[in-house]
C-alpha cells in the first residue's frame, strides 16, 4: 500500500529505473559472450557486429579488447588503434594495452609510434621482455642499431635463454657488418633451438657474405630438409647458385620449388634470372610474365636489379 500511495502521488514506478538497467546489463552480457562464443568457433565477422553491439550499449574495457583483437585479425589495424587509444582513455595504466598497440604500428611500419607505445609499456612494466623485443624490433626500422642492440641486450639480461631476442640481435649485427658477433649470436639461438629454420638460415647467409658458399649451402640445404616447403631457404640456395655461375643447376632447384608450391612468385622470378643468364631469353620472359601474374609488384623489383636482364623488357610485350 506504501509504495502504491509513493508511485500514486511521484508519478513514477520505483521499479522502472531499475528494471530498465537489468535489462541493459542482460543484453549487454548477451551480446558479450554471443561475441566471444562466435570468436572462440572462428566466426569472426559475428563476433565483431556481437562486440559493437555490447560497446553501443555499455563502454567496456574488457569488450574493446576482445573487438580490438578480432580487427587486427581481419588486418583491419587502424580500426584496432582506435579502440586500443579508447582503452587507455579508460585505463591508462594497463601495460598490454600499450603493447598492443605497438604491434599495430609495427605491423603498419610506424616505427616511430613503436617505439613510443613500448615506452610506455616499460615504464609500467620494467621488466616486460616482449616490449624490449619490440623496441629494438622500432628501432631497427628506424636504422637505430645502437639502441636496437642495447635494448636486446637489456632483453637478453633479463632471460639469458631468450632465443628470439639473440636472433634479433644477430640480424641487426649482421646488417652492421659486425659478422663474428652476429655468428656467435646464432650459434646460441642453435644450442638453445637446435632445429630453429631461421636461424640456419641466418648463418648460411653469414657464411655466404663471408666466402664460405659451400657451408652456406650446407645450411640452406639442411632448412630445405628440415622443412621442404620453407621458401626463403629454396631462394636462399638458388640465388647462391646463381652467384656463382651455376645456372643449369640453379634452374632445376627452382624446378624444385615451383613443383611443390606452384604459385611461388619469387622462385619464378630467380628462374627467370637463371635463364636469362643461361641464354635462354624465351623461357626468361615466360618466367618473368608469370611472376608479374602472380605478383605484380615484382615488376617494380626488376628495376635497377641487373641491368642486362632489365633490357630484354624494352620494347618487348609479356602480357
Amino acid at each position: 500500500m506504501a509504495n502504491f500511495f509513493k508511485t500514486f502521488f511521484t508519478g513514477t514506478n520505483p521499479e522502472t529505473e531499475e528494471d530498465k538497467a537489468k535489462e541493459k546489463k542482460k543484453n549487454f552480457e548477451l551480446f558479450k559472450y554471443d561475441g566471444m562464443r562466435a570468436e572462440r568457433i572462428g566466426n569472426t565477422d559475428y563476433a565483431i557486429k556481437c562486440y559493437q553491439q555490447a560497446l553501443d550499449i555499455e563502454e567496456d574495457f574488457e569488450t574493446l579488447g576482445y573487438l580490438a583483437k578480432v580487427y587486427i585479425q581481419h588486418n583491419e589495424l587502424e580500426e584496432a588503434i582506435k579502440l586500443l587509444h579508447q582503452m587507455i582513455g579508460i585505463d591508462s595504466k594497463v601495460a598490454s594495452t600499450y603493447l598492443t598497440l605497438a604491434n599495430v604500428y609495427y605491423l603498419l611500419e610506424d616505427y616511430r609510434n613503436t617505439i613510443d607505445n613500448c615506452l610506455q609499456t616499460i615504464q609500467l612494466e620494467e621488466n616486460n621482455m616482449p616490449a624490449y623485443l619490440l623496441l629494438a624490433r622500432g628501432n631497427r626500422g628506424e636504422k637505430d642499431y645502437i639502441n636496437a642492440i642495447a635494448h636486446l641486450t637489456k632483453a637478453i639480461a633479463l632471460k639469458n635463454d631468450f632465443a628470439e631476442a639473440y636472433l634479433l640481435r644477430a640480424e641487426v649485427l649482421k646488417e652492421m657488418n659486425m659478422f663474428a658477433d652476429a655468428m656467435e649470436d646464432v650459434e646460441k639461438v642453435l644450442k638453445l633451438v637446435p632445429e630453429e629454420e631461421s636461424a640456419y638460415l641466418l648463418r648460411g647467409k653469414l657464411k655466404e657474405m663471408t666466402m664460405k658458399t659451400e657451408e652456406a649451402t650446407a645450411d640452406y640445404k639442411y632448412v630445405i630438409d628440415l622443412n621442404p616447403f620453407n621458401e626463403q631457404a629454396y631462394l636462399y640456395l638458388g640465388q647462391l647458385l646463381i652467384s656463382e655461375k651455376k645456372y643449369a643447376e640453379a634452374i632445376e632447384h627452382f624446378d624444385e620449388a615451383i613443383e611443390l608450391k606452384a604459385d611461388f612468385s619469387q622462385a619464378y622470378h630467380e628462374r627467370g634470372r637463371a635463364k636469362f643468364l643461361n641464354n635462354d631469353k624465351e623461357g626468361s620472359l615466360e618466367d618473368m610474365k608469370i611472376a608479374m601474374e602472380l605478383n605484380p609488384k615484382a615488376e617494380e623489383n626488376l628495376e635497377g636489379q641487373f641491368d642486362n636482364f632489365s633490357n630484354i623488357y624494352k620494347g618487348a610485350s609479356i602480357f
